[in-house]
């Protein structure tokens, strides 16, 4: 099968294109584009067929495991492709594991050192027990998302573009740096100790949760990553679409409700909106792909994220 490649511009990526065999793949024809030109690997491809003049349609996106004759009209020997370098990837587990690590790590720099003499404080510190068992809780929270990033999570796709790990990074060690320096701050005033009580236990009740309703949808896929869409069930999925969110958000409600900062509020507005758009986005995809026509089962009367509100 004769296969050329061009660019989104029109020009001829390979000149001469590649002969392949006719039973070869898309993955086939990745490693090939990859042997030609060693810095486009394959999880830096995307192949699309070309865009037809007019066409309101988004360009069909070749699955790696599909083989060329799918893409190709009648017994056609050849076949035309259209390459995007999609830049610089590192695997999802490299980028859950440096932005959970962040965290992780700098939360307990603002409780064990004395950072806050470089801030101008100089008086003598005392730590309160809700800032020690705070301390435990996130260590736990971080602990328990890089343990689920290797061995919970199951990924559809293999990598994520470099840059998002500079962003991300950014945004997790930023929060976590200015909700730990609040929390830990020599003038902290605590809250009661029965309020304390209520949002750690809440928050832990929803840390556990968040880790099975994981798992649950871990089951959902096949240990390549692959399954496709499927209509979640079992558990809080029963009742919420993004169970997952909703757990994540009131494990953060929790936990602010126990420190009671506004640092830790703003991160869980800002948490809240980001998910919430995952969240209506996941669900009308699911409500569309599952409409109940033509054999397809019908997606069920469910809450989004955020019973009983939304």
């Amino acid at each position: 099968m004769k296969v050329t490649v061009t660019t989104r511009s029109g020009r001829e990526l390979i000149n001469g294109g590649l002969v392949l065999d006719s039973h070869a793949t898309v993955a086939d024809l990745q490693e090939a584009i990859h042997q030609r030109i060693k810095k486009y690997y394959p999880s830096r491809q995307r192949l699309t067929l070309p865009h037809q003049p007019g066409s309101k349609e988004k360009p069909v996106v070749l699955q790696f495991k599909k083989t060329l004759k799918e893409y190709t009209s009648a017994n056609s020997e050849i076949l035309t492709v259209v390459f995007k370098d999609l830049g610089s990837q590192v695997s999802y587990r490299t980028l859950f594991f440096f932005e959970y690590l962040g965290p992780l790590i700098l939360y307990p720099v603002f409780y064990y050192f004395p950072v806050y003499e470089y801030f101008g404080y100089k008086g003598e510190r005392v730590i309160h027990p809700v800032q020690t068992y705070a301390l435990y809780y996130w260590c736990f929270h971080y602990f328990k998302r890089i343990m689920e990033t290797f061995f919970v999570h199951r990924f559809s796709h293999a990598t994520s573009p470099l840059s998002n790990v500079f962003r991300n990074c950014a945004y997790y060690w930023t929060f976590g740096s200015y909700i730990a320096y609040y929390v830990n701050h020599p003038l902290y005033t605590p809250v009661s100790d029965l309020q304390m009580k209520i949002g750690f236990g809440f928050g832990l009740i929803m840390q556990v949760a968040n880790l099975y309703c994981h798992i649950i949808l871990r089951n959902l896929r096949s240990p390549s990553g692959n399954g496709g869409y499927q209509i979640p069930q079992g558990f809080l999925f029963n009742i919420v679409t993004c169970a997952n969110y909703t757990t994540e958000i009131y494990q953060w409600l929790g936990f602010n409700i126990a420190t009671q900062t506004v640092a830790g509020y703003i991160f869980l507005v800002v948490a809240t909106s980001i998910m919430t758009n995952w969240a209506l986005a996941k669900h009308r995809r699911l409500r569309r792909l599952f409409d109940g026509k033509e054999g397809r089962p019908k997606y069920p009367r469910r809450w989004v994220i955020l019973p009983p509100i939304l």
